[in-house]
């Protein structure tokens, strides 16, 4: 029954990118190249068939200088960020489906993401792109999918979390280490701040053959991620976002003052009254909050569901598909799906509470910036929300300041400005 649920994948797509994309070279002397269409990659005609019937008319642009590079003979290593949204994930599925023997039955693509959430995302846009790829197949290494032990696996690719692989790996020998061609790890700066998965992904890296190809994707390149890459790629090429291309600029932000959980509450309702939503993701600080607003909520008659790292694979898995297939019209999380939450429908995001970093109290601009890129997708307009106390007002302008944008004050009780959005 678990496994059946991790087949229930979950739909994406490529996003078209205004962002310019610089790269720094590992051999000033080697040519690099662009492409602008798909045609001009060296991909097999099953792959061509399977992103055009997925949608895909053309690349984005990292996908545009990343693809090139990716796909190149010998294998290159590289290191890619971009924001969240961009194309990453559908630009190192083509590579790992171009490298795939489909004749041989064992791993040959290795794929880790910090959350279960994410690597059913990225097994999704495999199984989508390589629809007619015959015989390529995916098994996901992940929390609740249980494989005895010392069964050979045969799909071709694998897709999983650090924890989960390394016990694959190392405890239930389920993989020949040395036989993978490709190893993509997604979402480094996550992988960071989360206790023992840096660790874990480094230790699953080293095992790997010293010819295997190492794609490394972050939504942020600070010092901390540059130090982590160069732990994992050797001799990478790095193509990333020019610092000021970091922008949220087809999302419209909005705050309010809000000096208790009641007020905000009064504050959501208003918003409800005001605007026509499709969906909404609202980002609660702790459990007890989103509890408590689930509940709130619920009374007052709306279509609620609530998503927290508590709640079991199959719980988890049937939520998202829920909130997807549009049964709940709303859904309150905490940072457990501050990433890797894709619904097109999604018009409104709410932050009960900005986040911070608890210790100094100084915004997390990161997470901000991932949750608030739950609307604006798929390069449609966005709103986003966040709730203020008075005392923490400091907050917002130094959001302001750090991605040079406008986040504008509503008073709960002003609803003509709300209901010209």
């Amino acid at each position: 029954a678990e496994s059946s649920l991790l087949n229930k994948l979950i739909r994406t797509s490529l996003v078209e990118s205004r962002h310019h994309v610089e790269i720094l070279q590992r051999d000033p002397s080697s040519p690099l190249c662009s492409v602008k269409s798909f045609e001009e990659l060296p991909l097999k005609k099953e792959l061509l068939h399977g992103i055009y019937m997925a949608g895909f008319n053309r690349p984005s642009k990292i996908q545009e200088r990343a693809l090139p590079i990716m796909l190149a003979y010998p294998p290159q290593n590289l290191i890619a960020q971009s924001q969240s949204g961009t194309g990453k994930t559908a630009a190192f599925v083509l590579a790992m489906l171009s490298r795939v023997n489909a004749a041989e039955k064992y791993l040959q693509c290795l794929c880790l993401a910090p959350t279960y959430e994410l690597a059913l995302q990225i097994g999704q846009v495999v199984e989508t792109i390589g629809k007619f790829c015959a015989n390529i197949k995916v098994a996901y290494a992940v929390r609740g999918n249980q494989v005895p032990q010392g069964t050979a696996l045969e799909e071709q690719i694998v897709i999983g979390t650090p924890g989960t692989m390394l016990d694959w790996c190392f405890k239930r020998g389920l993989v020949d280490m040395k036989k993978i061609k490709v190893f993509v790890l997604d979402e480094a700066d996550i992988m960071i701040d989360m206790q023992g998965l840096s660790y874990q992904s480094i230790r699953i890296q080293r095992a790997l053959p010293k010819d295997c190809q190492m794609l490394l994707f972050s939504a942020t390149f600070k010092e901390a991620v540059r130090a982590f890459a160069m732990r994992i790629v050797s001799s990478p090429i790095v193509i990333k976002l020019r610092e000021d291309e970091l922008t949220l600029s087809n999302i419209r932000q909005y705050f309010f003052i809000c000096e208790s959980q009641e007020e905000k509450y009064r504050a959501l309702c208003n918003i409800y009254g005001s605007i026509t939503i499709g969906q909404a993701v609202i980002f609660c600080p702790t459990r007890r909050s989103a509890t408590w607003l689930s509940v709130e909520m619920s009374e007052d008659g709306h279509q609620v569901a609530i998503l927290t790292a508590e709640l079991s694979v199959p719980q988890r898995a049937n939520v998202i598909q829920r909130f997807r297939d549009g049964k709940e019209k709303v859904l309150i999380v905490t940072n457990v799906c501050a990433r890797g939450i894709d619904v097109q429908q999604v018009t409104i995001v709410v932050n009960f509470s900005l986040p911070t970093y608890h210790k100094s109290n100084e915004p997390d601009f990161e997470t901000y910036l991932h949750r608030i890129g739950r609307t604006g997708r798929f390069g449609k307009n966005g709103i986003a929300f966040s709730m203020v106390e008075s005392w923490n007002i400091g907050l917002v302008h130094k959001i302001e300041e750090h991605f040079q944008t406008k986040i504008r004050e509503l008073d709960p009780e002003d609803m003509d400005e709300l209901e010209r959005l």
